[in-house]
């Protein structure tokens, strides 16, 4: 009889969020997979859990899954961790889980925090129907794609975004949604959690002034159906900051217009 997987979530900052169900599991299974057994060790070392630890990250899930599985198909149970929040979301776990279900594997989940329904909880955005988007690619090709499917998205969206990525997505978004609503959550339930609830341009302006610290969670605002058309001002000024971000002239009128009901020389002649 094959063993069991439980799939179980761990402290996304305040250590005092682990539930003693969790740390039971991670007493009595026979052997935890974690993310990054360094971060999943300073955590077992503060509850006293003395277990085996086995990485199973991005890079080595394949060949990690398939000795995982054959472990569980010999009756090992087994725990399946991240860094912080519930595996499986963002996360390789999603592939353990997975494997496991299509061998006939025992698969339970043993709740815990998770960072975006953390987030949207403390937002202060419109969160009755939301999308989650998860990281965005880091090739600016797929990044383009992703967003461009988004652009009529009328549920508030949410990303997760480390600090040295987050002024360029913020120009991404900018560039693709042009002004919105968007709450900036980071270090959840730590010392310095802070909530910004802004706009697109405002959070640009703020990031490019000071730097950014901390992962964080990104809950941007629908398209709603009474959005207003940009002004002609307002669409030079779009376009004046693609100019600013790179793009020439030439690119950033065609761009600009678009997604907005003026002509590409007017807009064009506005930026010379």
């Amino acid at each position: 009889m094959s063993g069991t997987l439980y799939v179980v979530g761990t402290p996304i900052g305040n250590l005092g969020d682990f539930s003693p169900r969790a740390a039971e599991i991670l007493r009595t299974v026979d052997f935890i997979a974690a993310e990054d057994t360094r971060v999943t060790l300073k955590l077992l070392n503060h509850f006293d859990i003395k277990n085996e630890l086995v990485s199973y990250f991005e890079h080595n899930k394949r060949e990690r899954g398939e000795i995982i599985l054959s472990r569980l198909l010999n009756g090992e149970s087994c725990a399946v961790v991240t860094d912080a929040g519930m595996p499986a979301i963002s996360d390789p776990g999603e592939d353990l889980v997975r494997l496991c279900r299509a061998h006939g594997v025992t698969v339970e989940a043993v709740p815990g925090p998770t960072a975006f329904a953390t987030a949207l909880a403390v937002s202060g955005m419109s969160v009755g129907r939301f999308t989650f988007e998860g990281f965005l690619s880091v090739s600016k090709k797929s990044r383009r794609e992703h967003l461009e499917q988004l652009k009529s998205e009328p549920r508030t969206m949410v990303f997760y975004e480390a600090p040295h990525k987050l002024l360029n997505t913020l120009h991404d978004f900018y560039q693709t949604f042009g002004e919105r609503e968007i709450a900036l959550v980071r270090e959840l339930t730590k010392i310095h959690e802070e909530v910004v609830r802004t706009t697109l341009s405002e959070a640009i302006a703020r990031y490019e002034a000071e730097k950014p610290k901390g992962e964080f969670v990104l809950i941007l605002a629908g398209k709603t159906p009474e959005e207003t058309p940009l002004s002609l001002e307002e669409a030079i000024a779009e376009a004046q900051q693609l100019v600013r971000d790179g793009m020439s002239v030439n690119a950033a009128a065609k761009e600009v217009a678009a997604h907005t009901p003026f002509k590409k020389n007017d807009i064009y002649k506005a930026l010379l």
